[in-house]
């Protein structure tokens, strides 16, 4: 299956997915009451009642040992595989199996096109999560044994006429939007089938204590072409649901949140994980009501934070920590941006609030201030976004988002046919991040618990370590050796946690940061700090506080750039500039026991080359002067919160 690019704007430009363009396939929410959520629809509740599958076989883990002081394990849960509707359609050739193979470090081998694909460094954990609408069911049409082959529509997918396939492909992503399920794509023998396959091979991949996998899939609401979609995965198979609840179920995320808990009401706990804001025209983190018509309001925040503990902060599709409209005095906030919302034609999105989360995490303390809760109270983690099961994390093993990418040619000039602006979208893609959870075990358990304590970090490919740690007494405490970790857990709260409420002195955080095994030195540590003040007024501010080398802030109080040692002819760079680990004790000059506040701890490489500079120093292309020649890749911990005393 071939498709020539010149006719599928639609599918190959942008990334994820089904698309809603019609709001009436979300419940009516014009008569709600302000203060509660909406009710559940119909389809969630039904679904919410869905029968589980019975209990898979799962390797045991009483064996294997925890460490009290916590490991950090690298991983994806955002993973794509030719069983992805969108995924196929864009010449993937990696299935759900390969996918974890390769994960591990197996050579995965080309497709028609293509070439092998192989991660430079094993991953530790990975979760396959592919779009739950149609799950599967595409690929079948090219297998004349199957009754999918005989659709109406799968001569034209799987055909050799260009238009008569993109209008076939058309249809089906109109009825996904317009939540009318086609009866034979939507079969529920089929997709229990599929769903049933989903969870047998993640089991098959499971090696506890060396690689964890667990059940997951994406549920892919996009309405309007505005992003909100949400990885959701299971902390293991015993009671999994025997279909997972999808966008052809329900648009909301008030739904799903319902379809979840009665999940965990019948033993069978769950999370979720919401990603690209930045495509999301501000409904991501909703600014008034939400997209379906709840009020921000203690309810829905409990709701949310139960369901979705953490964020995917960057990804292929871009970084969303922050904006320049939003923090124009941050010079660093311009990190590999991804300005579109997922339309087909090149469109920015209109609200850049409520789509990035730095002002979500402040705007957060002020609804709790006011009594609201709140509901933007996460942690952070990256993940890749793949559409090739093989995750594109690594700068100079950069393999594209979907699979015709596997062309350099394609990654930086675009696809043939397309223009100018659907060209700058692919190559305006990043490599993808990587999720850093601190797990006291490599299992199923050990990962989850980490997630849902938001005990993570997120970096934008690189593994490099970082630890966080902050309290009120933390005198004589340094990371630097293994009783040092257990006195930081002991007298402060790592990453993800909550400080007590104090009456008097400040808070002191603790950061440590190593390099990447082989990897670019470090450039600096910072803490990104956002407050309410006495006014009620949202505050931010970055704080400096280590450097590597002997700089020192100016008389203007700049720090001095780092300098930048790529040689772009070659796509190298020299660590003859930063340090190879970074240490820093750093005690709130500006702290009021008064105020709601939260830290976190930004972590920045010396300059990198980009993706696109190794790709045309290999292949003599030009780099597009419209994309950096190198990066300042770094980490993001999730944030330590204050509350002040009620």
């Amino acid at each position: 299956m071939r498709f020539p690019y010149s006719v599928l704007l639609l599918a190959a430009l942008l990334p994820a997915c089904s698309s809603e363009t019609d709001n009436k396939a979300s419940p009516d929410t014009t008569d709600r009451p302000d203060s509660t959520m909406p009710e559940s629809s119909n389809t969630a509740e039904a679904a919410s009642e869905t029968e589980t599958q019975p209990a898979q076989a799962t390797a045991t883990v009483t064996e294997i040992p925890r460490n009290p002081n916590r490991d950090v394990y690298f991983g994806n849960l955002h993973v794509h595989t030719r069983w992805s509707f969108d995924a196929y359609i864009n010449e993937a050739w990696v299935d759900p199996d390969a996918a974890y193979r390769w994960a591990k470090g197996e050579e995965i081998p080309p497709g028609e096109t293509g070439k092998p694909l192989k991660i430079g460094v094993p991953l530790d954990w990975y979760i396959v999560s592919d779009h739950a609408e149609y799950l599967g069911v595409l690929p079948l049409m090219g297998d004349p044994d199957s009754p999918i082959s005989k659709h109406p529509l799968a001569a034209d997918i799987t055909g050799d006429d260009p238009k008569k396939s993109f209008d076939a492909y058309g249809q089906i992503l109109d009825g996904i939007s317009n939540m009318k399920v086609d009866p034979i794509l939507g079969d529920k023998k089929q997709s229990r089938s599929l769903w049933s396959e989903v969870v047998k091979i993640a089991d098959a991949h499971y090696e506890p204590g060396k690689f964890t996998t667990m059940p997951g899939y994406e549920w892919t609401s996009n309405p309007d072409w505005r992003n909100l979609h949400r990885v959701v995965f299971f902390r293991d198979s015993a009671k999994v649901p025997d279909a997972p609840f999808s966008a052809l179920d329900s648009s909301t995320p008030e739904d799903l949140w319902r379809w979840m808990d009665g999940q965990r009401k019948a033993g069978n706990d769950l999370l979720a994980i919401a990603h690209n804001g930045n495509a999301s025209d501000g409904l991501m983190f909703p600014v008034d009501k939400s997209y379906g018509g709840s009020t921000l309001n203690k309810e829905y925040a409990e709701a949310r934070m139960r369901n979705e503990p953490v964020y995917e902060i960057t990804q292929i599709k871009g970084t969303s920590e922050t904006h320049p409209a939003l923090f124009p005095n941050d010079e660093f906030g311009s990190f590999e941006l991804w300005d579109y919302t997922l339309a087909p034609t090149a469109t920015p999105p209109e609200h850049k609030k409520g789509g990035y989360a730095r002002e979500a995490l402040i705007r957060g303390l002020k609804l709790e201030s006011k009594g609201n809760g709140n509901p933007f109270k996460f942690g952070f983690i990256g993940d890749s976004d793949t559409h090739n099961g093989a995750s594109a994390i690594e700068e100079d093993n950069y393999t594209g988002k979907f699979g015709f990418e596997i062309d350099p040619k394609h990654r930086l000039e675009g696809p043939p046919g397309v223009d100018a602006a659907g060209a700058k979208q692919v190559r305006s893609f990043s490599s993808g991040g990587v999720a850093a959870v601190w797990a006291e075990a490599n299992t199923r358990d050990g990962i989850f618990e980490a997630i849902q304590r938001k005990e993570t970090f997120a970096t934008s490919g690189p593994r490099l370590k970082v630890r966080f740690f902050g309290g009120f007494d933390m005198s004589g405490v340094s990371l630097g050796s293994e009783n040092g970790v257990k006195q930081a857990y002991a007298k402060g709260v790592p990453m993800g946690g909550d400080l007590p409420a104090a009456s008097d002195g400040a808070p002191t955080f603790i950061v440590q940061a190593l390099k990447e095994a082989d990897g670019a030195n470090l450039d600096r540590i910072q803490i990104v700090k956002g407050w309410v003040d006495e006014s009620g007024e949202q505050q931010s501010k970055i704080y400096d506080i280590a450097l590597s080398g002997d700089r020192k802030p100016g008389p203007d109080g700049k720090i001095p750039p780092v300098g930048n040692t790529v040689n772009e002819k070659d796509a190298t760079y020299k660590n003859t500039i930063g340090d190879n680990q970074l240490m820093a004790t750093w005690t709130d000059p500006d702290f009021d026991p008064a105020q709601y506040a939260f830290y976190y701890a930004r972590v920045l490489q010396i300059p990198t080359p980009r993706w696109s500079t190794y790709d045309a120093a290999r292949t003599g292309l030009k780099r597009p002067q419209d994309l950096p020649m190198s990066i300042q890749e770094r980490a993001w911990t999730s944030p330590i919160w204050y509350t002040p005393q009620q």
